[in-house]
């Protein structure tokens, strides 16, 4: 029977710690939070590797080390409202959610929001609302949100999505340019979003946020 407590505590040991990720909210969640409940059943051994990790519908689990450098760049309070984009089946939210006062997850498949939905609750997270919609819209209507988490690679964040984070508010997106990905914090200060290198890593990139291309003969 394979001891998925003893893994996760070696991957925080050997993935999260070594990788400048200090805060202590951030830790307990990684260490607290079962990932191989929120992967298909066919990858739970693999569940604790240190890479990103296909879920199907084009949509991977990120490597833990991404996920824990994003949120402690974040600084999540216990008063804060967080909007995770293409949550797959729920682990980010399950991990924000214990350092948040909500969590608003989005999925644009309805087979992973459904999925996402059910397992965030077995595991008792119960402070997630799940939605099923097109990403790039977010969710206007339950924000403005503190926290914005994107859950993927983009290539650059719809003004949607920058409307809907509140003055003072902190943005994580990973930035794809050319064959590098970079990961950058984004704050709102006076209606503006100023952005900041944090480090480099690699997703997929998600629908719907594509740089528009120019029409050219």
């Amino acid at each position: 029977m394979t001891d998925y407590a003893a893994r996760r505590t070696m991957m925080v040991d050997t993935q999260v710690r070594p990788s400048d990720v200090t805060k202590f909210p951030v830790i307990e969640a990684m260490l607290a939070i079962p990932r191989e409940d929120f992967v298909p059943p066919s990858r739970r051994s693999v569940a604790y590797s240190g890479k990103n990790l296909d879920i199907g519908h084009g949509r991977v689990m990120l490597e833990p080390r991404t996920l824990a450098k994003m949120v402690d760049f974040l600084d999540i309070q216990p008063d804060d409202l967080v909007l995770d984009l293409a949550c797959g089946y729920g682990y980010s939210s399950a991990v924000m959610a214990r350092m948040a006062e909500a969590v608003v997850a989005i999925e644009d498949h309805e087979e992973l929001a459904a999925e996402a939905e059910r397992r965030l609750s077995e595991a008792g997270v119960f402070n997630v609302a799940v939605l099923s919609g097109p990403l790039a819209q977010g969710a206007p209507k339950q924000g403005p949100y503190d926290v914005i988490l994107i859950g993927g690679a983009v290539e650059e964040v719809p003004p949607a999505i920058v409307e809907q984070l509140k003055e003072g508010g902190r943005i994580a997106a990973l930035f794809l340019e050319g064959a590098l990905g970079v990961v950058r914090i984004g704050h709102n200060l006076n209606g503006r979003v100023s952005w900041r290198y944090a480090f480099n890593a690699h997703a997929p990139l998600l629908d719907g946020f594509s740089r528009e291309r120019g029409f050219s003969l």
